[in-house]
């Protein structure tokens, strides 16, 4: 590496992870830096995933996005967690949640404990008020608060393909980003092993001083230029295969639900997903325990019509992630470092943690590149293998024995042993913040806590607890007893508030 400042950045590759890392990169280095994103015309996206974390209105809002436009443009509607049906029993009334807002005074106290003594109520239900307001299809928020405000926490769902158009409008038009369109032909590396330049079917070259690969499951520089090696996951996680269609509501009145659905079936699930104008649904389950046929005649029960072949886009999923994500000049965004099924939402804000990180980490003198890149590995490693342990948890603490994908995935051989450590640690003591390492978990100790509890997961000593810890549970548990009356007294239908974003929009912060 040379001694100079990094100058340009050429993102190879659109679609959301490439125009995501362009707005967030853009809203901070766009005046100092050439940033320019090179597309095919040609080559499509894979467009399917449409809910994102709650991390995303941070990101929409340092990139100067009005939020009623974002809402208004992508089809967009309120997540405001994830409802899991059937993944414990497999019993039609068998239900939990794991809501986006957390437990009450949750930075304070852990409340896990005094809930494990009388568990008389589902444990999201008792320490946090966005379970009840989710089960009455009500917002997060109203029409009076300004934009990315609001009463609970939340997050979106969108259109995909929609959300694309959105960021490269905003990102050419307002923050300075080159866009190329053009199908990459040839990759140039050096002898020492940088990429110096990209080389597109209609002959032109591009240089950069820096390489965002964001070509999807391709990996065209990351993958195939530079041969990183892919880490196989499917091990541990056995979905490899998914089926997605697109619904459309009953009528203009019909409720447009504030969560996620996930729906547990034989050898995976499906996920329900509403959006402003239509519903987006999706069956992903594991070839090795289910035909193709089988699994689109369960997807066709579920929405209770028969589905042709051509109304459904079929989605191979490699499970695994590379095993270095920055390498010289060229770092993977997106499913061009890796590709998990989408049980917890984590592709879109692996992209923006991704970004967040190269934007600010951007090595201001080549000649640190190595130790940026280094660093990065090491985080996004383990990133990748805590997410692959929270997906595997879902599995693991299932107590479904009715077919024989639910059997293998409790079977030990198939469970990291990271995660099995953490399973053996949380039989005597419930999860809390100083069980992780990091900072910035993708999934923090509360998201442990809706799954473990909501699942049935039995902490079986009691923690030693003075009086007045006692005193601060009882009055937590009242406090969030007071906020959830009040949040069901006040907050609006989720799609009327909708509707009313559409026509009148938010109030501008």
């Amino acid at each position: 590496m040379t001694n100079s400042k990094i100058s340009s950045i050429l993102i190879v590759g659109g679609g959301s992870a490439g125009w995501l890392t362009a707005g967030i990169i853009a809203a901070r280095h766009g005046q100092s830096v050439k940033i320019s994103l090179l597309e095919s015309s040609t080559l499509p996206t894979i467009g399917v995933g449409e809910g994102t974390w709650p991390t995303m209105k941070t990101t929409l809002q340092k990139m100067g996005i009005s939020e009623t436009e974002f809402f208004r443009y992508c089809d967009v509607s309120f997540k405001q967690g994830a409802k899991f049906c059937q993944w414990v029993t497999g019993k039609k009334d068998d239900f939990y949640y794991h809501p986006l807002t957390l437990p009450k005074d949750f930075l304070d106290i852990n409340l896990a404990p005094f809930w494990l003594e009388n568990p008389s109520d589902s444990f999201s239900n008792s320490v946090s008020f966005q379970e009840a307001i989710c089960e009455k299809n009500l917002a997060p928020k109203t029409l009076l608060m300004p934009e990315y405000a609001a009463a609970a926490n939340y997050a979106y769902h969108l259109d995909a393909g929609k959300l694309t158009e959105f960021l490269s409008q905003h990102c050419q038009q307002k923050l300075n980003v080159q866009h190329i369109i053009g199908t990459v032909d040839e990759v140039l590396v050096s002898e020492q092993g940088d990429i110096n330049s990209v080389k597109t079917q209609d002959g032109q070259s591009y240089q950069a001083d820096l390489f965002i690969d964001c070509t999807g499951m391709s990996s065209l520089l990351l993958g195939k230029a530079l041969n990183t090696e892919f880490v196989d996951k499917s091990d541990v996680l056995f979905i490899d295969r998914a089926i997605a269609t697109q619904v459309p509501y009953e009528s203009e009145e019909s409720p447009i639900l504030p969560y996620t659905l996930s729906t547990a079936q034989s050898a995976g699930w499906i996920w329900d997903i509403g959006l402003t104008s239509r519903r987006g649904a999706g069956h992903v389950y594991s070839s090795r325990h289910i035909s193709d046929d089988q699994a689109l005649k369960q997807f066709s029960d579920y929405l209770g019509k028969p589905l042709k072949e051509t109304a459904v886009k079929e989605i191979k999923i490699p499970c695994g992630h590379r095993k270095e994500f920055w390498k010289h000049n060229c770092v993977a965004v997106g499913m061009a470092a890796g590709f998990l099924e989408p049980l917890e939402a984590s592709a879109l804000v692996l992209v923006e943690l991704s970004a967040n990180y190269i934007r600010d980490q951007l090595p201001e003198n080549k000649a640190i590149m190595p130790i940026i890149a280094k660093r990065f590995n090491q985080l996004n490693t383990h990133r990748w293998n805590s997410i692959v342990d929270f997906l595997k948890l879902h599995y693991v603490l299932s107590k479904r024995t009715d077919s024989q994908f639910w059997c293998d995935n409790r079977d030990p051989q198939t469970i990291p042993d990271s995660l099995q450590e953490l399973l053996q640690l949380w039989q005597y003591q419930s999860p809390y913040m100083h069980d992780f390492l990091y900072k910035e978990e993708v999934f923090p100790a509360a998201s442990y806590q809706y799954v473990l509890y909501g699942m049935g997961f039995d902490t079986q000593a009691a923690q030693a607890m003075s009086s007045q810890q006692r005193q601060r549970y009882t009055q937590s548990i009242n406090e969030n007893q007071q906020i959830k009356q009040k949040a069901l007294n006040s907050l609006p239908d989720n799609r009327t508030l909708l509707n009313k974003i559409k026509t009148f929009g938010m109030k501008a912060i």
